[in-house]
């Protein structure tokens, strides 16, 4: 029920989606180029800078190793904001801008960069190799806070069906290392409950100012 109810919300909102691009060529699995944003003021809470889900649901089971191979599972972080998001480093554009992003947030929480955990899940099994992964984080500064989880192919696809996400290599495409993917930005509370979504190119300002409220959820 509660991966039905989260694939459900995942099509309701595909205008929050993005799929890698890499140029003309490339469009969102839903049909949307990378980089679209929802219209103006549409389905967004006074509250929230992110899209309020509506209903809110528990976020699925999410427990994979990160790319230093320490286990982590989304339930440890209960009483802190979490943002889930759906990557892999060959990306040639959606990708480095989410992460990016999503740094440019944390640097702005200032000394409350504590409450934000940011879990990025590879879309890559074959390419996301832990040194490949490190290498990556370390060309984006990333840093502490944020969790690369990896997996052999059988365990993300689990992951990818309960969180509503498809992934799957273009035979269009020339580079083989191309991967076309719902790129959904998911808030989760302090509850563990998918709260707020965000479009793939979202402002660092929206993740900085909904941390505080989604930890206190």
């Amino acid at each position: 029920m509660r991966s039905a109810a989260l694939t459900s919300l995942a099509i309701v909102l595909t205008v929050l989606t993005a799929g890698c691009a890499g140029g003309e060529e490339g469009t969102a699995a839903s049909g949307k180029r990378a980089g679209d944003s929802p219209p103006p003021g549409r389905l967004t809470s006074a509250r929230f800078s992110g899209t309020l889900a509506s209903p809110r649901r528990p976020a699925p089971p999410l427990a994979l190793r990160n790319s230093f191979g320490r286990q982590v599972d989304l339930r440890e972080f209960r009483g802190d904001a979490v943002i889930v998001t759906f990557v892999y480093v060959n990306c040639p554009d959606v990708c480095p801008l989410i992460v990016d992003n999503l740094r440019a947030a944390q640097l702005q929480l200032g000394s409350a960069i504590d409450e934000l955990h940011v879990l990025a899940v590879s879309v890559d099994p074959e390419g996301d190799t832990p040194s490949a992964v490190n290498r990556f984080l370390a060309a984006h500064r990333v840093g502490s806070g944020v969790s690369y989880l990896i997996g052999a192919r059988p365990q993300l696809e689990g992951i990818w069906h309960d969180w509503g996400i498809v992934s799957e290599r273009s035979p269009r495409r020339r580079d083989p290392d191309f991967v076309e993917h719902s790129a959904m930005v998911y808030g989760i509370d302090g509850s563990g409950r998918v709260t707020t979504l965000y479009p793939s190119n979202f402002d660092p300002e929206q993740i900085a100012h909904d941390v505080s409220i989604l930890a206190t959820q």
